[in-house]
């Protein structure tokens, strides 16, 4: 299988590392120079529960480097969605599927509205991955589920040639029929770590020696809940402890959220698509959410910190 990977950040390389030792024609497309070079010359490091290793991968920073794939997954941050897949046309093909397997909600939307809603798939990764430098990372697999399905609930033969693919490389994939359950349980455990993490700047491994950050992990995910069931969606967990166990589940203390590593780079986060989807469902729906508009206040104001202090040294 062809696979081509959008956004070949942490994440991205986590799961192409595994796809392309699987034995599946796997690209990694990134927008990073120094990141692709550095690939394509040395392989990707990948240290993971297994020790070091350099794998040999394919990569691109242009998709017309890489042509028609069988799958695209897209991994870019939320709010690079619609201009990275508009840039990435020539990986679609006649029958090319395009699977979201990015945080929070709402990507599969931007993505129909460019492809066509036939060609596109949701999921969710529970995997883990930090990048530690251009071409190397830190990979968590081992026994981190990923979910994926068709947005109207069939259980297709594509979405399970998919899975078996994944599965076969050995991450551990499952065709769901409630893929928007699926998304709002990987959007709690989103929750439950993210922003605070992003705040505090600690560790998972810090996070969860804190007794007091977990009562505020647990508010948030009981906010984050009670909006979903109001919109009527079927949750696989409905007691918040569930999403704040699964969140660090199987990765090491030192392992950091996204939301971390993105304000680490003084990255803009994806606040607006996790805890900030929390909020513009509890208003649509009349549901309190004070925790969750908390912390999305916290990370805009460390955000506009970064964009200040950036501002000062460019005028320096």
């Amino acid at each position: 299988m062809k696979i081509a990977i959008l956004g070949a950040g942490a994440l991205g390389c986590a799961i192409g590392a595994a796809l392309t030792e699987g034995g599946h024609e796997t690209w990694l497309l990134d927008r990073s120079p120094v990141h692709v070079e550095t690939m394509l010359r040395d392989g990707l490091q990948v240290d993971d529960d297994k020790g070091t290793r350099r794998i040999a991968v394919r990569a691109a920073t242009q998709a017309s480097e890489i042509g028609a794939a069988d799958v695209v997954i897209v991994l870019v941050k939320s709010f690079h969605t619609d201009a990275a897949m508009r840039g990435a046309l020539a990986l679609i093909g006649p029958d090319t599927l395009v699977l979201s397997l990015q945080n929070g909600l709402g990507h599969e939307d931007v993505l129909a509205d460019i492809v066509g809603r036939e060609r596109v798939l949701a999921g969710k990764t529970y995997v883990g991955g930090v990048l530690r430098g251009p071409g190397r990372i830190q990979s968590g697999v081992t026994g981190k589920a990923t979910y994926i399905g068709e947005l109207d609930g069939q259980l297709t033969r594509r979405a399970k040639t998919i899975a078996e693919a994944f599965n076969a490389a050995g991450l551990l994939t499952i065709v769901s029929d409630n893929i928007m359950g699926t998304m709002w349980d990987k959007l709690l455990v989103n929750v439950a770590t993210g922003a605070i993490t992003g705040i505090t700047r600690l560790t998972y491994g810090q996070l969860y020696d804190e007794p007091l950050l977990k009562a505020t992990a647990l508010a948030a995910v009981s906010e984050a809940i009670a909006a979903a069931q109001a919109a009527g969606i079927r949750l696989s967990m409905t007691d918040p402890e569930q999403a704040w166990t699964l969140a660090a589940a199987g990765l090491s203390p030192a392992f950091k959220t996204s939301m971390l590593q993105s304000l680490e780079k003084a990255s803009v986060t994806e606040i607006d698509f996790i805890n900030g989807s929390v909020v513009r469902w509890g208003q649509r729906l009349g549901v309190p959410t004070p925790v969750n508009a908390t912390l999305v206040a916290c990370i805009k104001g460390i955000e506009r910190a970064m964009a200040d202090e950036a501002r000062k040294e460019t005028t320096a």
